[in-house]
């Protein structure tokens, strides 16, 4: 999405949202674009927020969402990632979306977590403890830099990994691990924020990934116990539960699992599989850039809204 277009089309869903509440004068804009928002304001008011006890892939894994955030279902999640924000489809849906609640997929301040499961098989964690972080950010640093001519062919900016906005940590007790990365987008004055969360099963892993700016960093970090709290593997399908016998190993270990698409191509399933959570930020960070820009557009309908919180509205 061009950045200028973006623009347009944001300023065109702003004066659709407000008019809830007000009359906005939406004269000057195109037949197109307010098809375009009309779209928007369509896809927005489709979504259905949920909480509660939510069952994941037929009763692999339990996540209870409490009043503090809203869970999107996998429909619902891919037309958020592909038709709001334009990344490319997934091979394989979502299990959801989780985000604070009171926001929505276009607010200004917006954060969400994306919920999936990777069936490799079983993660075996004899190698956390020796695994030196430094020297792994090193080797995705190079492994990333050199996937930039692939993104750039595709149409998408070219990323530097500055470095860990929080190193790895692997809990042994709960095979629960969690990481932050700093990103920086070619063209962005804002680097992206990539926190990472992965809770390791019977036949494979259930991946959160949270996708914001990195300003946000204090404020995931600080919920980031309560997430890893609200979704586990359901009984029968738990990394105790694991039976060498029957049960497939994953070809990778923690180092792999942390490195992702930078070292884990072989093993994984190949470079857009790699590369696709790069592009949801890449993207994502676009729309959050854009929408910082609504309060100035906001002021060619002199109208005021109504400030975020509460039930999300579109």
């Amino acid at each position: 999405m061009k950045l200028k277009s973006a623009i347009g089309l944001l300023a065109g869903l702003l004066a659709v949202n407000l008019s809830l509440h007000a009359q906005i004068d939406t004269n000057g804009l195109s037949p197109a674009q307010l098809a375009k928002v009309e779209k928007i304001h369509q896809l927005l008011k489709s979504l259905k927020y949920q909480q509660g006890e939510i069952d994941l892939r037929g009763g692999l894994a339990k996540l209870t969402v409490p009043k503090e955030f809203s869970y999107l279902g996998p429909d619902d999640a891919e037309t958020v990632l592909v038709k709001l924000w334009g990344n490319p489809p997934s091979p394989e849906k979502p299990l959801g979306l989780l985000m604070p609640a009171g926001m929505t997929p276009i607010s200004s301040n917006a954060w969400v977590v994306t919920v999936a499961y990777s069936e490799d098989g079983y993660v075996k964690d004899s190698d956390a403890a020796k695994i030196n972080y430094d020297d792994l950010l090193k080797k995705m640093q190079k492994g990333i830099a050199e996937h930039n001519q692939a993104r750039q062919e595709k149409g998408y900016p070219a990323i530097t990994l500055v470095g860990w906005a929080a190193p790895p940590r692997y809990d042994a007790d709960t095979h629960k691990l969690y990481w932050a990365k700093d990103l920086k987008f070619e063209g962005e004055t804002q680097d992206t924020l990539n926190y990472s969360i992965r809770m390791l099963g019977r036949r494979g892993v259930l991946e959160l990934n949270a996708i914001a700016g990195v300003g946000q960093f204090a404020e995931i970090d600080r919920q980031t116990p309560q997430i890893l709290g609200m979704v586990d593997f359901k009984e029968g399908n738990r990394y105790a539960d694991f039976d060498p016998k029957t049960d497939k190993v994953a070809k990778y270990g923690i180092a792999a699992l942390v490195a992702g698409g930078a070292l884990a191509v072989a093993a994984k399933a190949g470079l857009l599989k790699g590369l696709w959570i790069f592009i949801l930020a890449a993207k994502k960070f676009i729309i959050i850039g854009v929408i910082a820009v609504v309060a100035f557009i906001k002021k060619l309908f002199n109208r005021g809204g109504k400030s975020e919180g509460g039930t999300p509205t579109v």
